[in-house]
Order: C-alpha cells, then structure tokens, then sequence
C-alpha cells in the first residue's frame, strides 16, 4: 500500500473501452494537495495485486461521514487499470462532497466468472466494513463503471440480495455487497441476447460471437447458454433493486444500445427505478462534452446526498 501526495494540474484524459484506445494513458491525471491518495491496498486477504483498490478521501471533509462513489473500471474483462478513471474521480472528490474507491478485479485471463463479481462483492464489504475508520458512510456506497466494468456494476445492483453471487473472499464475508444506486455507461447486460442478435461484424469472429465474452465465461456463449445466464445482470432484476442510471450510444459497435434497453425495460417492469440517457450518435467511450458527466454527478447527489431532482429518459447529441 502506497499514500500519493501530488501537486494538481488540471488534464484531459479519455478511457480505454473495450476495444477502443485512448489517445493518452488513462489515469495519468495528478491529484491535489487537498486529497488523499491511497493505492494497492488489499481487499480480499490476498497478495494478488488485482485484488486491491484504490482511495481518493477528500483532507478537509469536516466531521459527517462522506459518501463513496466506487468506480470499476472497463477492459473487456481481459485488460485495463484500476487507475483509468482518476481524472474524473478527482473532479468528484474535489467537490468535498465525496470519497472515491477504484477497484481492480481479476481478469479473464487469470480466472473466469463469477470471480470478477466476486471480487467487486469483496471490495464492496471492505469499504462497509472500514467505512466507519475511513470517515465513510456504510450506507450510502454508490456505484459507476463503463463498458466491462458498467456489466460489473450493473450485476452489484441487480444481484445484491443473490448469495450465490457473492463469493468468500475476504474477511468480511458477513457485510453486505449491497449498494445504494448505480451508474451504468454501456455495460452488457443480457449475453444470450447479445449473441440472439449480433449483427454480423459487430464483436464477433466467423467462429466465434463475442469472442471477450467466450475468455469471461470460459466458453462461447452459444455453448454455455447458463453460464451467459448466470452472467448477465437482467437474470437477477428485482423490484427491491437500487436505482439506475444507464448511459448508452446508439452507434456503439462494441456493445450494441439494445442492451442498456433490455437492462431499462427489465427494471421498469419490474418496477425498480430506472432512467436510460440515450446519446445519439455516440459510439463507444463517446467521451466528454455531452452533458453526462453532469448527469451522472447529479444522480449521485439525488441518491447520496439527498440534492433531489426529477428523474426522466432523455436523449442527447453525441458531440
């Protein structure tokens, strides 16, 4: 474990979704002399680095307990860094309203699922169960990530009442994974629709549909409808989930936009909140200027900090 303390310079800098590379290595953004930045700190009880996250806690946040927003990152399972939304977690945590966590998990080529939900279950009881040293609040944990790690976060909302998603790692094992609200940008959310209909070209191969989907699972998703199943966060939608927030483009060619519908339609008839932000036009890892950064901190602010407003789908230009 590491404690970072930088002098801030204000940067750009894009994600890395799935197949599409930025421009610049993500989290290369400095943080300021107002914040703390603790790294590689373990969570599972293990020296696995990939099992460990990373804090960003505001120096100054007075004496009431923050709330977190824990972010997991994207990758197609099969790659990608704990570190890659920084910039953006900084711009919340330099609000002083909240407390960040970044949180790496094994990837596919390591251990195949549930052992990538397993791992952000663990990290979720560990910011719960250190909440209280930390100046956190237990109960007001939300949720962000994009791509692989927007089907990661959408799986904590849905499956936060299924014990057999939850695993036993860790030493906390008798904490809650639960979450109090989620921010899905275009994570997959049912895989036996994603391969039903995937259009040619769109993430496949002449042999194999979805071929990061077939390392996550441990086989194609044709040959393994249960395991897609038991994958996809639509199976486990209840009435009784947190509310959601899901973002998607409608020209994204690496996880078609039927997804988020399927994901929307399933909550919305389950009567759990849901709100779907359509960005016409944007393609995956859109990046910034199109208002949802905004969006997203806004819904954060309803749903932990009590900042109320009216929630309704909308749709915005991609940029």
């Amino acid at each position: 474990m590491q404690t970072l303390s930088l002098l801030y310079v204000a940067t750009a800098a894009l994600f890395v979704f799935g197949a599409a590379a930025a421009a610049k290595e993500p989290g290369e953004t400095p943080t300021p002399a107002s914040m703390t930045y603790t790294i590689d700190v373990p969570y599972a009880d293990t020296d696995n680095p990939r099992q460990t996250l990373d804090l960003l806690i505001p120096k100054d946040s007075g004496n009431e307990p923050l709330p977190v927003i824990v972010y997991i990152h994207g990758g197609a399972w099969n790659h990608g860094e704990k570190k890659w939304p920084l910039y953006r977690m900084v711009e919340y945590v330099a609000t002083g309203d909240y407390a960040a966590v970044m949180v790496g998990y094994r990837l596919s080529g390591e251990a195949q699922w549930p052992a990538q939900i397993h791992d952000c279950k663990a990290a979720i009881r560990w910011v719960r169960a250190n909440a209280k040293r930390l100046g956190l609040d237990a109960d007001r944990i939300g949720v962000m990530g994009d791509s692989a790690g927007g089907h990661l976060v959408a799986m904590l909302g849905t499956s936060g009442d299924v014990a057999d998603m939850d695993g036993e790692l860790g030493s906390d094992t008798a904490v809650s994974s639960r979450v109090a609200c989620v921010v899905d940008y275009y994570g997959p959310a049912d895989f036996l629709h994603l391969y039903k209909t995937a259009p040619e070209g769109t993430g496949t191969d002449k042999n194999v549909p979805y071929p990061t989907v077939a390392s996550l699972l441990g086989a194609p998703i044709r040959d393994a409808p249960e395991k897609a199943a038991s994958a996809s966060p639509v199976s486990y939608v209840t009435a009784g989930d947190p509310p959601f927030l899901i973002l998607h483009g409608t020209a994204d060619s690496v996880v078609p936009f039927s997804q988020s519908e399927v994901l929307h339609t399933a909550l919305r008839n389950a009567d759990a909140p849901s709100t779907l932000i359509t960005v016409e036009g944007g393609r995956h890892g859109w990046g910034p200027g199109t208002g949802t950064d905004e969006l997203s901190l806004g819904f954060f602010d309803h749903h932990l900090r009590g900042k109320i407003r009216k929630w309704e789908d909308q749709t915005l230009q991609s940029r």
